[in-house]
């Protein structure tokens, strides 16, 4: 039954990570394999077609849809400018002229000789994927984008907001329970992402969008502060799309949580390192965490090497406890007993016996535990 535990989160100072980067439809790839790229390289582009706008030319010019094509000026395909005249008609023996004007810069999609319509294209958006993290292109998916691979240190999140930024770690606590104030805040944190232990209130998150901090990294969060912060409630939603200045993400969940020890000890010994991260959350199908990845140096060779998988939970397993009385906690897996335990709810489930770090053993189901996987 062990080997059937899906593990939870990813927390480790080493790994070999893989990122595809990949464009939201087809353009063109500007890097190729063996290439090493930053974070802020842009390794895929394209244009995102703009908007489209319809203008009823029949209904401006007063005239029946068959003679809008013959009034316009511009053709489809063409270019236009906004203001310009795009289509004009006489009447009263060539005295008087109707007109029409462009009310965007673009171009004539199509013309309508039945309803009369015609549509124009605001300009293309350019769009450009940026490598996100420094490493080495290892695969090209042409038109689309890029596999890019590194060797990091790597913390996977509960829960975050706000969108992909790079900056530098910096550690404004002493202990992985003490709060981040706003007092601790200051200009020296200024692109930086800062970094809380046990929480983070909303005068401090305030004062870190202040003075223009990249991101904080916290154990948790009052769930009427987030809501405060954002203005609504966040709900079930995929998150990461948020602007807000700076990019969230909670290490342990909400209220005030001590972050995990060996978490807090990573981000201590990272402390100057430029770091990648982003707040992109989804709970349901399809999990997605938060991410923090520091790139460490490694050698060409060592991308080659098989990634480890998961072995499953087993005694000495570090687990994080999911639901109360003692949620949030980070034990030790030291018994995996084989029988089914009749708990509260009089249902038989099977447990797990883990030590605390207060050195307190507990007997906890085991659907109530997430592996940390090292």
């Amino acid at each position: 039954m062990a080997q059937a535990y899906t593990p939870g989160l990813t927390i480790t100072k080493s790994i070999i990570l893989k990122k595809d980067r990949i464009l939201p439809l087809k353009g063109e790839v500007v890097v190729k394999v063996g290439d090493k790229v930053k974070a802020e390289d842009v390794v895929a582009k394209t244009d995102l077609p703009g908007d489209v706008q319809p203008i009823n030319i029949g209904n401006k010019l007063g005239i029946p849809p068959s003679e809008v094509e013959p009034s316009m000026l511009k053709k489809a395909g063409e270019k236009i400018k906004k203001d310009e005249i795009i289509a004009q008609t006489k009447s009263f023996f060539g005295l008087f002229r109707s007109s029409v004007k462009s009310p965007i810069t673009g171009t004539i999609e199509n013309i309508s000789s039945i309803t009369g319509q015609v549509l124009l294209r605001e300009p293309p958006v350019p769009i450009d994927v940026k490598a996100f993290i420094e490493g080495v292109v290892t695969k090209v998916y042409e038109e689309e984008g890029v596999q890019i691979e590194n060797k990091s240190a790597y913390i996977q999140g509960i829960f975050g907001i706000g969108g992909e930024i790079t900056g530098e770690i910096k550690v404004l606590v002493d202990a992985p329970d003490a709060e981040l104030m706003p007092e601790q805040i200051d200009n020296s944190c200024t692109g930086k992402i800062i970094v809380g232990g046990s929480m983070v209130r909303l005068a401090a998150i305030k004062k870190a969008i202040q003075v223009n901090a990249k991101g904080i990294v916290v154990g948790g969060i009052d769930d009427q502060d987030l809501k405060d912060l954002l203005g609504f409630d966040i709900g079930v939603a995929i998150t990461g799309h948020e602007e807000i200045g700076l990019t969230l993400v909670l290490t342990e969940g909400f209220g005030p949580i001590k972050m995990a020890t060996k978490t807090f000890d990573i981000l201590k010994q990272f402390e100057g390192y430029k770091a990648s991260m982003h707040g992109k959350t989804q709970i349901r199908a399809g999990v997605m965490r938060p991410e923090i990845i520091i790139p460490i140096p490694f050698k060409e060779a060592e991308l080659k090497e098989k990634p480890k998988s998961f072995s499953g939970l087993k005694i000495g397993s570090i687990v994080r406890i999911i639901r109360e009385p003692h949620f949030g906690e980070i034990c030790t897996v030291t018994a995996l007993p084989e029988e089914l335990v009749v708990v509260e709810s009089e249902t038989k489930v099977r447990v797990l016996k883990a030590k605390m770090e207060d050195g307190i053993e507990v007997t906890i189901p085991r659907a109530n535990v997430e592996a940390i996987e090292d």
